[in-house]
């Protein structure tokens, strides 16, 4: 049988409408039944730190590492935990050195872990498959264990979230890196850890990047070399503000949900991070295909759809919720991401916003995540978030939220003036109020729904 020809920039195959990685295969261990917890003890890393609290100094080996999650899992299992396979064990904890262990503790007895309510319709449930295939993507990603010198990783993000979890509980374990454990995030408490453990690679979400660039002076990075960015998109004006302060710093980003056990693209290198606005190359071993959200149709090279990917890592589906896993996954492992994005003629993926989130406004579509890129160039801009306002005559019209810079006077009328000049007439924000800052998640993205409540609270 032929096989259908990709394109060898863009990834894109005609005859199947799905565009494939250009990143070269990982291949998955052939036990198909392998945990993955047996999978990360295995990569012994003899003699290295594995975790540190940031707080006390204290350092735990590999080795001492897998003695505590062997431990904890015993007594997990026993009474009055009772833990076994197909049981959900729901972790509530701030970041420590201790939640890597319970969590592959649990896991390790056939537990489903869960870091939110399994109540709640939105849990996600991922296979021992799935965190492995991301364990060895995020390997692959990094190849430390083809070095010399043992890196550090600063963990400032929450390991409830996915990013968390798949970065610091998962993946990094199995590339033998030692990671310090901030249990808070405070600036000073990062720049402290940073000077003080030798850190070398600092992953992130996008505020935090924000407060680096704004910081009226460069900050000290001593050793850092490279930023991780995930959560949400980076703008061509946050990336470039801070190749300018920290020129010494890689910045790098990535694109994942929960539902896809976190990465699914993302830029590996100074020269990928330069075409701006992407969220990088698919991940080793995906594929995507850009559907038109009105016919159901793959869309080629450069247009703009819902983005469907399908891999390895693609969640089983939501806790106790067929109806919601069905309508999400199909039948051949396609995951609707909810999110529109092209793939442009090299392969690089561009996320333009959520679906769910586009402004109606008299039948036009406007992506709110697009005027705040453009807000956010306004010298006297601080942050922005664009929401839908109700309109009886219009169905929805845009509305800014903006924080200004410290000693603006900015009036909304000079916002409105200043996007009505560069966007076409459906696009313009109708509507204005400022705030000292916008409500955002642990991973980056905005609240809309809180400011959609708050703008529509007094209508």
């Amino acid at each position: 049988m032929a096989t259908a020809a990709v394109h060898p920039w863009s990834g894109y195959c005609a005859a199947t409408g799905a565009f494939r990685s250009k990143r070269a295969e990982v291949p998955l261990p052939a036990d198909r039944d392998l945990d993955v917890v047996t999978f990360l003890a295995s990569r012994r890393h003899s003699g290295v730190v594995a975790l540190v609290d940031a707080s006390t100094g204290r350092r735990t080996t590999f080795a001492e590492l897998w003695r505590a999650v062997a431990g904890a899992a015993t007594a997990l299992a026993a009474p009055p935990f009772g833990l076994r396979k197909g049981h959900v064990a729901l972790i509530l904890s701030p970041n420590s050195v201790h939640f890597p262990v319970a969590a592959l503790a649990a896991m390790s007895l056939g537990a489903v872990v869960t870091t939110a309510n399994p109540l709640n319709t939105a849990g996600v449930v991922a296979t021992h498959r799935n965190l492995i295939s991301m364990v060895q993507i995020v390997m692959n990603r990094f190849r430390l264990e083809d070095s010399d010198t043992t890196e550090t990783f600063l963990c400032t993000v929450p390991m409830f979230h996915v990013y968390g979890l798949v970065a610091f509980a998962t993946g990094l374990l199995g590339c033998g890196a030692t990671i310090v454990v901030l249990s808070k995030f405070e600036l000073p408490e990062m720049l402290r850890c940073i000077s003080a453990y030798g850190v070398t690679y600092l992953p992130l979400v996008p505020p935090i990047l924000v407060a680096m660039v704004a910081h009226p002076k460069p900050l000290p990075l001593g050793n850092l070399r490279k930023v991780l960015s995930g959560g949400a998109p980076l703008s061509k004006e946050l990336i470039e503000g801070f190749r300018e302060k920290y020129p010494q710093v890689e910045i790098l980003q990535g694109y994942g949900l929960t539902e896809s056990t976190a990465i699914g693209a993302s830029t590996d290198s100074a020269e990928e991070s330069r075409r701006y606005g992407t969220a990088g190359l698919l991940s080793p071993n995906t594929e995507a295909k850009i559907v038109d959200p009105e016919t159901g149709e793959a869309l080629p090279v450069n247009r703009t759809g819902e983005l469907w990917i399908r891999g390895p890592y693609v969640m089983k589906g939501y806790f106790n919720n067929t109806e919601a896993t069905q309508s999400t996954v199909t039948p051949d492992g396609w995951l609707k991401t909810g999110d529109l994005c092209y793939i442009d003629e090299d392969g690089y993926l561009f996320v333009v916003d959520r679906l769910k989130e586009l402004i109606k406004y008299k039948g036009y579509q406007v992506p709110p995540a697009e005027l705040e890129a453009l807000l956010l160039t306004h010298p006297e801009v601080s942050d922005v978030a664009v929401i839908p306002f109700p309109d009886r005559d219009v169905g929805q019209f845009p509305m800014a939220y903006v924080v200004r810079k410290k000693g603006s006077n900015l009036s909304a009328q000079e916002v409105m003036e200043f996007v009505a000049k560069q966007v076409a007439p459906y696009k313009k924000v109708r509507k204005v109020a400022f705030v000292t800052d916008i409500p955002k998640n642990a991973s980056g993205k905005i609240l809309r729904k809180d400011l959609i409540k708050l703008a529509t609270s007094k209508l």
